[in-house]
């Protein structure tokens, strides 16, 4: 039996592009399961994988994982945005990992979360590093994808970013940058295991530039607005996000206000030998977007 690799999170947008780099190392010799949590809706953007396996798996219902891991060697792990309560979800999976004989595990964390103690992805990596599992840890930076999923609705409807961010510098990552790198990992796990490996683009922007450069893009003009946190707060409970969510997007935005900008890495290069993409190609390329 060839190794099988369980992607977590596969229909989402790093499980996609996941995906198709690994699909497209022709001399791939896994099987690689996407977990998902309807069976009898998988994702149309999936469906051009014929070789794709698919498995019932759902973070919230313990009763999924055992048969999700038959057979199932290596996990690409993530952490929906949704599910921060680390000891209900992650201590049951993790103890799923090893019972089921997973041996080893690639998990998608943030940049820094070896340091910020408060955020879930340290208290993964925590479980991680206690387990008998060999890990891989890929840390990358803020995601380009957040202007066309988070901060989409305001940049569209309302023609701004609106966050409590000030001047603060951003470390830039695109997705599909993500996504290649953990496939290379991935698929050569021996070489990287029990590392972790920083991974961001090439720039720090404040959100006053990411504007000019959409309203250079869009051919509009996209304002930068940065509340103070009580409006900042009431605005999103007004669109309909949870205090939870809303809790998140301030610890995103508002605390880099008060530290050192992110380190910049050159691990994607390493990986792979190409340059990561620049935020003014990312919105050329997603510019239908917002428009």
């Amino acid at each position: 039996m060839g190794n099988k690799i369980l992607i977590t999170g596969a229909s989402g947008n790093i499980g996609q592009e996941l995906i198709h780099f690994l699909y497209q190392n022709h001399s791939i010799t896994v099987d690689i399961i996407a977990g998902i949590r309807s069976l009898a809706m998988p994702p149309k953007s999936l469906s051009k994988y014929s070789k794709l396996q698919y498995v019932h798996f759902d973070f919230t219902n313990p009763n999924t994982f055992n048969q999700a891991l038959d057979g199932v060697q290596t996990v690409f792990l993530l952490r929906p945005p949704a599910l921060a309560d680390v000891p209900r979800i992650f201590v049951p999976l993790i103890k799923a990992f090893e019972k089921n004989h997973v041996k080893q595990v690639l998990f998608l964390s943030v940049q820094g979360a070896d340091k910020i103690k408060m955020i879930p992805h340290y208290k993964i990596e925590q479980l991680l590093l206690n387990s008998q599992l060999d890990y891989i840890f890929l840390r990358p930076s803020y995601f380009m994808q957040n202007l066309s999923t988070t901060l989409h609705q305001d940049i569209l409807k309302e023609n701004q970013i609106f966050l409590p961010a000030g001047k603060a510098l951003f470390n830039w990552v695109d997705v599909a940058n993500i996504g290649e790198a953990a496939a290379i990992l991935l698929t050569n796990f021996e070489t990287y295991k029990n590392q972790a490996f920083d991974l961001t683009g090439s720039e720090l922007l404040n959100f006053e530039t990411v504007a000019q450069l959409l309203t250079q893009a869009l051919h509009k003009n996209i304002r930068y607005v940065s509340p103070n946190l009580i409006r900042f707060y009431r605005k999103k409970k007004r669109q309909g996000h949870t205090t939870s969510m809303i809790l998140v997007l301030i610890m995103l935005h508002f605390l880099p206000r008060f530290s050192k900008p992110t380190t910049l890495s050159n691990n994607y290069n390493l990986l792979t030998g190409k340059k990561p993409t620049l935020l003014a190609d990312f919105i050329a390329r997603e510019r239908n977007t917002w428009l």
